[in-house]
C-alpha cells in the first residue's frame, strides 16, 4: 500500500484480536514511526512504552474500565511531558497526536489494526494514572493514551464519512472544489 492509500484505508478497530504474538521488529518499526513524528520546537515531549508481556497486559487491563482492546497481544502506551517551547506555549498534545497518527498508519501498513484510546483513560477515574503506576512511569510524565495492536479477528467495516465537498473547499468556506 502506498502512503495515501494507507491514510484513506485506516479506520479505528474495536474488535477482537488473534492471539498471535507480535514480532518485536514490527513493534519497533511502529514505535520508530511514532518517534519520527514532528514535534513543536523539537521539544520531543512524547515517549512510548511497548507492552507485549502477557502478565503486564493483564495488570493493565485490570484497571481499564470499560474494557477495550483486551485481546490484543500488544499495547503501546503514550506518555507526554509538559515542556514549554517558549513563553507559555507547550505543544505536548500536538506532539503526541502526531506520534499516534504516525503509529496508526505504520500499524495498518504492517498488516495490523488498532484504535486510539484516550478519552476514558484521562477522565476523572484516573485510568491513565493507574496504568502509569503499573508501568513505573515517573511523576513528570502523564500516560494519555494507548494503542492495542494486533491482527484483527473481524473484517474492517468502513465508517460513513461526511461527503468530501461538505468538509473541504478552495479559497473560501463553502466554495465548490470542482473545476
Amino acid at each position: 500500500m502506498n502512503t495515501i492509500d494507507t491514510i484513506i484505508n485506516r479506520h479505528s478497530y474495536r474488535g477482537g484480536y488473534k492471539q498471535e504474538k507480535m514480532p518485536r521488529k514490527d513493534l519497533m518499526k511502529i514505535v520508530e514511526a511514532g518517534l519520527s513524528a514532528p514535534s513543536g520546537c523539537n521539544k520531543q515531549t512524547t515517549s512510548l512504552i511497548v507492552v507485549d508481556d502477557q502478565d503486564v497486559l493483564k495488570k493493565l487491563h485490570s484497571v481499564i474500565k470499560p474494557p477495550i482492546g483486551e485481546t490484543a497481544p500488544a499495547m503501546i502506551c503514550v506518555l507526554t511531558r509538559r515542556i514549554y517551547a517558549y513563553r507559555d506555549k507547550c505543544f505536548s498534545v500536538q506532539d503526541y497526536s502526531a506520534a499516534i497518527e504516525n503509529m496508526l498508519l505504520a500499524i495498518v501498513e504492517l498488516g495490523y489494526q488498532s484504535c486510539w484510546i484516550e478519552g476514558h483513560i484521562t477522565d476523572l477515574d484516573q485510568i491513565g494514572h493507574k496504568m502509569a503506576k503499573i508501568l513505573n512511569v515517573p511523576d513528570e510524565y502523564d500516560l494519555v493514551a494507548f494503542l492495542p495492536v494486533g491482527i484483527a479477528l473481524e473484517d474492517m467495516k468502513p465508517v460513513k464519512k461526511i461527503p468530501f465537498d461538505q468538509r473541504a473547499w478552495f479559497n473560501s468556506f463553502g466554495t465548490n472544489l470542482k473545476e
